[in-house]
């Protein structure tokens, strides 16, 4: 990270830690953004696809069985872009206990946890909001007997963390999330935001917080899982979709480099229309 970097709109600043590292730290939502053309436009066509899959999942007479195949493909997917190996053929046969012994277990089990991590959530939601509680939940189901296990599984970070190239340290990772103090605040005002009425429509909302909660980046391992899970549950919650019908990650596997960079623009230059419009 550099200073020079995060021009006068981003939405955050960068500060040099005591340490004498780089971080950013994400400002509450939500962001100061126009309503262009191409914005508009994009919601306008998102909303009526999600209005049509919607549609279309409430058509069938058991839609919780449909929904099925495309949660074991969103959790393949989703897993993929951490760099999990396992496939949607694997899966299946470690849920049916039939094991190829040529295949990498640990794989298979961390995308199989995907699965009960979406059940999990989406069972908890009848008790519990979004909230800061139910995603520290998700993630110890998400990291249980895994090789995230050792990351503190449904607990906050208590130490820096940084994204970056293989062998990138605090000084030259690309990107520096909040220090854990920063991080405590950011997070209470991100559920603040979550839970508080707005006039913004749903799906800029969920974008929005998408965004922050990478921004944050508050584990120390699963955050891009927990960060698309979320996605699902906000769209349940707030009655979008009446089952977890949408995934993303095929498309962000798809264009997965991109994906990274317009996270990254955000924070740098509040590119807040070229990543809504991107994907």
């Amino acid at each position: 990270m550099r200073p020079e970097d995060f021009k006068t709109n981003a939405p955050g600043r960068a500060i040099t830690t005591r340490q004498g590292y780089l971080a950013f730290i994400p400002k509450p939502l939500p962001p100061a953004f126009s309503w262009t053309n191409n914005l508009t436009a994009a919601l306008s066509r998102a909303d009526r696809s999600l209005a049509q899959l919607a549609a279309v999942g409430n058509a069938f007479p058991v839609p919780h069985i449909v929904a099925r195949p495309f949660a074991r493909k969103e959790a393949v997917q989703s897993s993929q872009i951490e760099g999990t190996l396992a496939t949607f053929e694997e899966l299946l046969s470690y849920e049916a206990r039939q094991l190829n012994l040529f295949v990498e277990t640990d794989d298979v089990r961390e995308v199989h946890n995907y699965i009960r991590a979406l059940d999990f959530g989406l069972e908890r939601l009848n008790a519990l909001p979004v909230s800061l509680r139910l995603i520290r939940e998700i993630h110890a189901v998400l990291m249980e007997g895994v090789r995230g296990e050792t990351m503190t599984p449904g607990a906050f970070r208590r130490t820096q963390n940084w994204i970056g190239s293989p062998g990138a340290t605090l000084q030259n990772a690309r990107y520096v999330p909040p220090p854990v103090d920063e991080m405590n605040r950011c997070l209470a005002e991100l559920e603040n935001y979550i839970h508080a009425p707005s006039e913004l429509p749903p799906l800029v909302r969920i974008g929005l917080i998408h965004y922050q909660f990478e921004a944050i980046h508050p584990f120390l391992d699963g955050n891009g899982r927990v960060g698309r899970l979320l996605i699902i549950f906000l769209l349940v919650a707030w009655g979008l979709l009446s089952q977890p019908l949408l995934y993303l990650s095929n498309y962000i596997e798809a264009n997965r480099q991109e994906y990274y960079d317009q996270l990254l623009a955000v924070s740098q230059q509040g590119t807040w229309e070229m990543g809504c419009c991107s994907f």
